[in-house]
C-alpha cells in the first residue's frame, strides 16, 4: 500500500467524523430512542463530514462498514475497483442511526459474520482488497487475476525452492519446463482444492467441459463412505 501510495497510483485520506460535531464535547454517538444498551453514532456529523469532502460525482462510492452489510467478496472487489472515489464510513458502539444507510450512502458491506469494536479494520479490509485489483499495484500483474476466487475457484498450490525438503518434494511436473503440462496440472489441482474445501464455489463456477471431466473422474476416484475409519 505504501508503494502505491508513493506511486500515485492510491491516495488514502482520513476524516475524523469527531470534528464535525458542534457541541462542546464533540460527541458522535448519543442513547438509542425506545432504550437498550450501548450508543448510536448521530446521523449529523456524519453528514457533515461528507459534505466536507466536496461534490462526489457519479464515478464516486460512499460505503457503510456494517455487520448487515452485503458479505464483501472478490467479485465486489473488482466491482469497487473501478470507482475513481470510494468513501468509507466506519461504524462505531451499537450501530449507526439508520438515517445514514437510508438517506447518505449508495452501499453497505460486511466483511463477515463478525462484530467489531469499529469499522475501521473493516475498511482497511477493503482498501487492501481494492488497491491491488488496481493496474500497476502488484509488481506482477497476472497475481491479481489468478487469485483465489477471481477465477471462481481456488487456486492451485504454490511451491518454491528447494525442490525437496526431507521426505517433502516438489512435484515433477512443475520442474519439468513444459508449460501446457504444468497449466493441466495446476487446473486439476484448483479443481481439487476447491472440491474439497469449497464445493459451493463450483455450483457458481464457470467451468469448461474438462473442468468438468477432471471434477467427475475426482469424484469417481473417492471410495464410498462405508463408515469405516480408513487409514
Amino acid at each position: 500500500m505504501k508503494r502505491a501510495q508513493d506511486k500515485g497510483l492510491i491516495e488514502i485520506k482520513l476524516c475524523d467524523i469527531r470534528q464535525y460535531a458542534e457541541d462542546k464535547h464533540k460527541m458522535t454517538d448519543d442513547a438509542p430512542y425506545g432504550g437498550g444498551g450501548g450508543m448510536v453514532m448521530k446521523v449529523e456529523p456524519i453528514a457533515r463530514a461528507l459534505t466536507s469532502l466536496g461534490p462526489l460525482d457519479s464515478d464516486a462510492l460512499v460505503i457503510l462498514l456494517t455487520p448487515q452489510g452485503e458479505p464483501f467478496n472478490q467479485k465486489m472487489a473488482e466491482q469497487l475497483s473501478r470507482y475513481s472515489r470510494l468513501v468509507m464510513i466506519c461504524g462505531h458502539y451499537e450501530g449507526v442511526d439508520e438515517r445514514v444507510g437510508e438517506h447518505l450512502v449508495d452501499r453497505e458491506i460486511s466483511i463477515g459474520d463478525i462484530v467489531l469494536t469499529g469499522g475501521e479494520l473493516a475498511a482497511m479490509v477493503v482498501i487492501d482488497a481494492v488497491a491491488r485489483l488496481i493496474p500497476g499495484v502488484l509488481g506482477n500483474s497476472t497475481s491479481a487475476a489468478n487469485d483465489s476466487f477471481s477465477m471462481g475457484i481456488l487456486e492451485y498450490p504454490h511451491y518454491t525452492r528447494p525442490s525437496s525438503y526431507g521426505d517433502w518434494k516438489v512435484p515433477e511436473v512443475l520442474l519439468s519446463g513444459n508449460h501446457a503440462d504444468i497449466e493441466a496440472w495446476r487446473r486439476r489441482e484448483a479443481l481439487k482444492k476447491t472440491r474439497a474445501r469449497r464445493r459451493d464455489l463450483l455450483e457458481k463456477a464457470d467451468l469448461s467441459p474438462e473442468d468438468r471431466r477432471i471434477l467427475a473422474e475426482l469424484d469417481g476416484a473417492v471410495a464410498p463412505d462405508d463408515g469405516q475409519p480408513h487409514g
